[in-house]
């Protein structure tokens, strides 16, 4: 489920939710209160958000997000990082055309994506702080927006730098560009309040979707009340959608935070992830298999033919594919299946539920060291 289902599938208390809605009627063209008081919710956990608007999936609210720094700016141009997914909205859909050298040309990522669009994009890598400040020192009044994934999420797990996301903040405050944290994969997975919450340092926007509802389908952009305003009906800026804030999604969201706000239950997380990490980069190592284990919270990346950390996309991509996909297959014909079955590209992002036991990972070990013993 990419992540999303950060309960597991079937959790008694959506559940509930889920056929408590199904009675009540399964949709309703207006916002309910139900709406409100998960609205409400968010604003309490979510530093960034003052305001919330509900939408159904992530590619939605991204491109909302962008649409509000652009209309708040005046500016059309924005920034993002190589390698990092905000969606499938023709915004979003370029990359570096030689990410692992000196080429620094955009192209589009995908068939039918007009290049020309490529303009309004200026595009650096993850964890460059002197290309940022060099491109903020020389464009910053010209960007509307500084986008990010604020943990590398896509491409395994890339942490940002010590002072690297501080640095984004003061360079936007500086230029008048807002700071958009795309929290869709990170947000709920290694703090209740994401990794703007953990980290201290609040975007002006930022975007939630997948492990929000768990697993059912609900996003939300949320930020400064005076940009959130820019939307109609009290501003210009267009989003609507008959299935925006679904009821069922916005039942089942109610249900996910209740679980996740109960006291103690990240400390558990994060506890559970470094030893399950711990426990795998042990097993590469004794069994002689060059890799890299890198996790935050409940997601994790695995970067095979490496013997250091990966801090970049470029870093990520020169992961040994071969090596990757053995490992995968095997674990797969043993019962056991890690995200990331890939032929070109960055390894997937791979995670655990709270529904995964002390035996479903005593499971998963012994499988891994089994693989691992093939691989050398």
């Amino acid at each position: 489920s990419n992540g999303a289902t950060l309960l597991g599938h079937d959790h008694p208390a959506v559940k509930r939710a889920l056929l408590a809605g199904v009675e009540a009627g399964v949709i309703c063209a207006a916002e309910t209160p139900y709406h409100e008081a998960l609205a409400a919710r968010l604003v309490e956990i979510i530093p960034a958000a003052e305001r919330v608007r509900f939408s159904s999936v992530g590619s939605e609210v991204t491109l909302v997000a962008l649409r509000i720094a652009r209309a708040a700016t005046g500016r059309v141009r924005f920034l993002k990082f190589d390698g990092q997914f905000h969606g499938l909205t023709e915004p979003w859909l370029f990359r570096r055309n030689d990410p692992t050298g000196d080429d620094p040309a955009v192209v589009p990522s995908s068939a039918g994506v007009p290049a020309s669009l490529a303009d309004d994009v200026v595009m650096i890598a993850w964890n460059d702080a002197v290309a940022f400040e060099r491109v903020m020192a020389e464009q910053g009044g010209q960007l509307a927006a500084v986008v990010c994934e604020p943990i590398h999420f896509n491409a395994g797990c890339i942490p940002p730098a010590p002072g690297f996301l501080q640095l984004l903040r003061d360079r936007t405050r500086e230029h008048g560009t807002i700071l958009i944290f795309d929290e869709v994969l990170s947000g709920f997975r290694t703090a209740l309040g994401g990794v703007q919450a953990e980290t201290g340092v609040t975007p002006d926007l930022t975007t939630h979707a997948k492990a929000l509802a768990n697993g059912l389908p609900l996003s939300s952009v949320s930020g400064r009340r005076d940009l959130m305003e820019l939307l109609a009906p009290t501003g210009g800026v267009v989003h609507s959608g008959t299935y925006s804030g679904h009821l069922l999604s916005v039942l089942a969201a109610l249900a996910t935070l209740e679980e996740l706000s109960k006291p103690g239950l990240y400390d558990e997380i994060n506890a559970t992830g470094a030893r399950f990490y711990g426990d795998l980069q042990a097993i590469f190592d004794r069994q002689g298999v060059p890799a890299v284990v890198q996790g935050r919270g409940a997601r994790f990346g695995l970067y095979f033919g490496r013997r250091e950390p990966v801090t970049t996309w470029s870093d990520a991509l020169r992961h040994d594919h071969g090596l990757n996909q053995r490992f995968v297959q095997g674990c797969v014909e043993r019962g056991v299946y890690f995200h990331g079955f890939t032929h070109q590209g960055p390894p997937g992002h791979a995670g655990f539920s709270l529904a995964h036991t002390e035996d479903d990972f005593a499971e998963t070990l012994t499988v891994v060291e089994a693989v691992a013993g093939t691989m050398r």
